[in-house]
């Protein structure tokens, strides 16, 4: 499990900088030389020639380290995920899009938009929790991977998982949601081999359902009939139930 921890966290992480190192070594360079000019001044050669081969030993070190430290960046850049945070407007455009389906599924009142849309956010919020809780492993949530936007992203060794959230209330997913969601899996995956070769990509669909046991068995049969066969990604679907994270993480 500690592995996994270790690449999730390189894999993520962004660029390191020289410039620390590069201070340091300047300062120190600096100290040195003014003790040599001193010397010099004062004729102190036994001090002149300390601080002489201070300075070679300093120089000698600093350009062995700083192309060291160049040479694991360049090696850390071409294994690192090209990410980042998905824009608010991004998040905000998504959240309203599937607010507005569920409420014509519901026949909400345009009153109780803002009671829905906190409601999908809490799902959302639980449902994560509870994956990162089954995982044991970091997650980094509502981020672009490659340019495109997903709920959560996690490394699992050489597997980044992106993962989507979706909130069920019949039992069937929207054959437009699916189709949108495949096309965004393709297109990271595609940016993902081109930076990281060795990094496979997988999906994982988080469905947060309110469904009978009928339902929810019909929809299980639904998922089950190769619905993901035209694809080349591998697809993880999970299953929680809504009253259930609430009772986990809220009202115990």
């Amino acid at each position: 499990m500690a592995k996994q921890f270790d690449n999730s966290i390189a894999l993520f992480s962004r660029p390191s900088s020289v410039y620390p190192a590069v201070a340091a070594a300047t300062f120190a360079m600096v100290g040195l030389l003014a003790g040599l000019v001193m010397a010099l001044a004062v004729r102190n050669w036994p001090m002149v020639i300390i601080s002489l081969i201070s300075l070679g030993g300093l120089t000698a070190f600093a350009y062995l380290s700083l192309s060291r430290i160049r040479r694991l960046i360049a090696a850390g850049e071409r294994d690192r995920i090209d990410w980042d945070t998905a824009p608010p407007d991004v998040q905000r455009e998504s959240l309203n899009i599937e607010v507005g389906v569920l409420s014509k599924i519901l026949e909400v009142e345009r009153e109780q938009l803002g009671d829905l849309q906190s409601a999908y956010i809490v799902a959302e919020d639980l449902a994560l929790r509870q994956l990162q809780q089954e995982e044991n492993i970091p997650l980094l949530r509502h981020v672009s991977v490659g340019g495109v936007p997903f709920d959560a992203v996690m490394t699992k060794g050489d597997l980044l998982v992106c993962v989507e959230v979706m909130f069920l209330v019949s039992p069937e997913v929207r054959s437009d949601k699916l189709n949108a969601v495949m096309r965004k899996i393709a297109s990271a995956g595609k940016a993902v081999k081109q930076r990281t070769p060795r990094m496979n990509v997988r999906l994982m669909l988080v469905l947060i359902t309110q469904l009978a046991a009928d339902d929810e068995s019909q929809l299980r049969s639904m998922l089950n009939k190769q619905k993901f066969a035209e694809t080349s990604t591998d697809v993880e679907i999970r299953l929680l139930d809504f009253e259930e994270l609430q009772r986990v993480f809220i009202t115990d």
